[in-house]
């Protein structure tokens, strides 16, 4: 009697196939403040974000025009993670930067 031909397929057992989901997305946002200078956000968006000085210079005048500007889009674990990074650089530096994330 020969194998199910559903359970093997020549010597390789084969499984269904799983669907994948995308990771759920979220924007991480940088907020003005009339005290975080501009310099400062740009060097967070540099640093933290690896935007380059043209990127960041827009971001951060978004920020400062509009009140709020996004700096990225992530993953939750990643996004939570940036976000405790630039509050951790602005409470060393002395500047209330405001960062908070939002699903995409």
């Amino acid at each position: 009697m020969s194998p199910d031909p559903q359970e093997t397929q020549g010597d390789v057992l084969t499984e269904p196939l799983q669907k994948t989901e995308r990771p759920r997305m979220f924007k991480v946002l940088l907020h003005n403040d009339d005290y975080t200078t501009m310099e400062f956000v740009v060097g967070i968006l540099q640093r933290v974000f690896n935007k380059s000085l043209p990127q960041a210079t827009r971001i951060m005048l978004s920020v400062h025009n509009q009140g709020v500007g996004v700096a990225g889009i992530f993953t939750a674990e990643v996004a939570e993670t940036k976000i405790e990074t630039v509050r951790s650089m602005a409470q060393a530096d002395g500047f209330p930067l405001k960062c908070s994330m939002e699903p995409e």
